[in-house]
């Protein structure tokens, strides 16, 4: 097994090298002057099975490319498999016609990592589900929902009795109900918005009792904030207890530190660090981070090993 780390968030590599008890390989991941990707595998890969970790956060477009032209340099070094650890698959929520004349560019993305070589795909928490099918290869798409749930049993000290999951949109029961069987089939509630354009929403009504509740509304993606924020504010509003926010990946850009910090409904936003911090986001006391570095860890070993990994959730 060979594992390659790209520039989009190398401590979170580092961390799943050392589960693992495998060292990154050398290999130099850079650009030129003009923004061009330059990729050197400084190690022989041939017929070893290779595991590129990128996530394709923010800057976006360099991370994607970086990914791309490390998968053709592997598959070009004859690399006997190349799986794409992608912790956080960008352009994910581009995944159909939302209007007249708009790409789908989450399929675009898939064609263009298998058509750079690769031959399968390890991510987690996929905006859509359907978006597996996007891929032409073998793709795993992992939940955070177990990490999430041993650490809202470590806030609440166990007891969860009086805990609401809560969906922060009619599209996310599914996933709000994943993580409500895994403490022990608790209430869910669901947030009814009206979305007017991306990125701005504004909160209609909440479905469901959370008077007297500690809730926790529980996304895949966190962008600028401004949903979670509105979100909590009316189910204060509603009575709650408390409002927690889990949401996998922590985008969190266009000053969302800042917005979270000053929500005084939201009591605190957990999120995975499948994106690489900011010392925006270290500085913000209201954002905690879990990591994810074992979860992935056992799923690229079981893939070098021909295990199953649908088994991590049974």
């Amino acid at each position: 097994m060979k594992l390659i780390s790209g520039n989009s968030n190398r401590k979170l590599s580092e961390n799943i090298a050392k589960r693992l008890a495998t060292p990154l390989a050398e290999a130099e991941i850079k650009t030129f002057k003009d923004g061009e990707v330059f990729v050197e595998i400084r190690e022989n890969v041939r017929g070893e099975d290779v595991f590129v970790i990128q996530s394709t956060s923010h800057p976006a477009n360099d991370h994607l490319m970086e990914l791309l032209i490390a998968i053709d340099a592997l598959t070009r070094a004859s690399a006997s498999r190349i799986t794409a650890v992608i912790p956080y698959f960008g352009y994910a929520r581009q995944d159909r016609k939302a209007g007249p004349r708009t790409p789908i560019s989450a399929k675009l993305v898939a064609n263009l990592i298998t058509t750079a070589g690769a031959d399968r795909v390890l991510t987690v928490d996929l905006h859509a589900g359907q978006i597996q099918g996007f891929f032409d290869i073998p793709t795993d798409n992992l939940f955070a929902v177990n990490v999430f749930a041993d650490r809202i049993r470590a806030i609440q000290n166990g007891r969860v009795e009086d805990v609401t999951v809560v969906s922060p949109d009619v599209g996310g029961v599914v996933r709000a109900r994943s993580l409500s069987k895994r403490l022990g089939n608790v209430p869910l509630a669901i947030v009814d918005k009206r979305r007017e354009q991306a990125g701005v929403s504004e909160v209609m009504n909440i479905i469901g009792d959370v008077k007297s509740r500690h809730c926790v509304l529980f996304d895949d993606i966190v962008d600028s904030g401004g949903t979670l924020c509105n979100a909590a504010q009316a189910l204060m509003d509603k009575g709650a207890k408390s409002v927690f926010a889990y949401v996998t990946h922590g985008v969190l850009s266009d000053g969302a530190p800042e917005r979270i910090a000053k929500a005084a409904a939201l009591a605190r936003l957990v999120t995975s660090d499948s994106i690489q911090s900011t010392r925006e986001i270290d500085a913000c006391g209201k954002i905690e981070r879990v990591e994810i570095g074992g979860l992935l860890a056992e799923s690229i070993r079981r893939i070098a090993n021909e295990e199953s990994v649908s088994s991590l959730f049974d």
